[in-house]
């Protein structure tokens, strides 16, 4: 099954498993959803990244979410900037901070994947893929 915007599904199932209070999530895998998902882990919205090779084509992406002892999950909210249809593009000093620097945004630029906050640093812009809280 093609999709039009693969990153979309990729926030979507993570979204989905921390409704429904997985612990882990699958999805199908490429360099960009693993660059994602290894800056949500330094960001420290998700336990683990872990790269499954399936016997047919292709690979999967094991996702473990984070919870807190009471079981409310790290990532409150999860929401897609850039699209396929409509890319969005800001330079290192206006990448946007998520809740007052609370949050994070995660960016792709000429260095790779990274956070805001590092982009910022580094002071490179680029696309800006989604932002977590």
């Amino acid at each position: 099954m093609t999709h039009t915007d693969p990153i979309a599904d990729m926030l979507t199932r993570i979204r989905n498993g921390i409704m429904v209070r997985r612990d882990t999530v699958d999805i199908p895998a490429s360099k960009i959803k693993s660059s994602i998902a290894l800056t949500m882990k330094e960001e420290g919205y998700i336990d683990d990244v872990e790269v499954i090779e399936n016997e047919g084509p292709g690979s999967t992406l094991r996702v473990s979410l984070r919870y807190d002892r009471d079981g409310n999950p790290a990532i409150q909210e999860i929401t897609r900037i850039s699209s396929p249809g409509c890319r969005v593009y800001r330079q290192a000093e206006e990448v946007p901070q998520v809740r007052g620097g609370l949050g994070a945004t995660i960016v792709t630029t000429s260095r790779g994947v990274m956070s805001g906050r590092k982009a910022r640093e580094l002071g490179v812009g680029g696309e800006i893929i989604c932002t977590l809280f």
